[in-house]
């Protein structure tokens, strides 16, 4: 997203607090509540940062086929599946998710990444009967996640039936407007809806009137990014990049081993049959009150073992939790490491992601 989001004046009007150069709501004047409702109601969430490309002509399914790490072949119409575009060299371009329509396939990806997208698949379509359209500038995203979100959507929906699966999506109606909703489930039940840019604003007072009884408010970047540390799900360009293996970011749910050749494919077997990756991404438990920061450093006696990518101090679990690379004699579950913080040494315990086994 290059500009702030077609929903700025709508949340502006709803108490939305933006700081710095953040083209979303930082949020709605109250971080702590919007936490909770995410967690014991609904959250409504504005995904406009996200970008959306349609792939048609009779190519489309051979040439991603090519490009991306998952297997688009397992894929029937209204279903979707999370994958990588590789480097040649098994490097993570960007994390992706797959949509299967009638006639097309459909990406979205964080908005950030898109000119870099389009280049790499650009340098790759040589023959190939694929046109690749930009559909970013007409529509919009907002998530709705949370115990409540089916009974919120559906509300706002007029009861219309919903897709039960990850990554299954829809068509449904809502103020008039065709909306494609996607299943998601980040570790509640979710479900994003992509809706005609026009639409979004009646769109938007629609699922806020219909959530008003269920406890749904809208949730701002902070409160978010709690919530994706909790889950243990990393972002990128937070906690991985280009620089980083798809095995490394533990990006496995991305990945078919059994489809065949794409580009980066043959890195990512070598590493998957040589059985582990140099660093790897790891929870961590922080004893203490005090988060972590990106970059701080991670050391076992006085090694260096690792840095840590984000970091928050977790209300559901009552103590900081954090992402980080380790390396691999050091990210065993149970493995006690130090964290430097602004010279104080934090306590930190290797952890399995998600988090939740390791804490419930």
């Amino acid at each position: 997203m290059s500009g702030p989001t077609p929903l700025a004046d709508f949340h502006r009007a709803n108490g939305a607090v933006f700081t710095g150069s953040f083209a979303l709501p930082a949020h709605f004047g109250d971080p702590a509540s919007e936490y909770a409702a995410a967690r014991d109601a609904a959250g409504l969430i504005d995904l406009s940062d996200r970008a959306l490309l349609q792939f048609t002509g009779p190519d489309r399914l051979a040439f991603l086929q090519g490009m991306l790490s998952n297997d688009l072949r397992a894929l029937h119409p209204f279903e979707g599946q999370y994958a990588a575009i590789l480097t040649q060299q098994g490097k993570v371009v960007a994390d992706v998710r797959a949509l299967c329509a009638m006639n097309s396939f459909y990406l979205d990806f964080w908005g950030s990444l898109k000119e870099k997208v389009l280049a790499h698949l650009n340098r790759y379509l040589v023959a190939d009967e694929v046109e690749i359209a930009d559909r970013s500038s007409e529509y919009a995203f907002i998530s709705v996640r949370g115990p409540r979100a089916e009974t919120l959507v559906q509300a706002a929906a007029a009861g219309a039936a919903l897709p039960a699966q990850t990554k299954q999506h829809a068509m449904i109606a809502i103020e008039g407007a065709a909306v494609c909703v996607v299943r998601e489930n980040p570790g509640a039940p979710a479900y994003d809806l992509i809706l005609p840019l026009a639409s979004a604003p009646a769109i938007a007072r629609q699922l806020t009137e219909a959530g008003k009884p269920l406890g749904a408010v809208w949730v701002g970047a902070e409160a978010q990014e709690i919530l994706r540390i909790e889950a243990g799900i990393p972002r990128y360009g937070v906690d991985f990049s280009e620089d980083h293996l798809l095995l490394e970011a533990g990006l496995a749910d991305a990945v078919s081993f059994t489809k065949g050749c794409y580009l980066g494919q043959e890195i990512v077997e070598r590493v998957r049959s040589r059985g582990h990756v140099n660093r790897k991404l790891c929870g961590l438990l922080l004893d203490g009150a005090l988060a972590a920061r990106p970059g701080d450093r991670l050391r076992a006696d006085d090694k260096q073992v690792g840095a840590v990518t984000s970091s928050a101090l977790s209300p559901r679990y009552g103590r900081p939790l954090a992402l980080g690379y380790v390396a691999k004699e050091f990210c065993q579950p149970d493995t006690v490491l130090t964290i430097d913080r602004a010279g104080a040494a934090i306590r930190a315990t290797v952890a399995p992601l998600p988090f939740a086994p390791a804490l419930e």
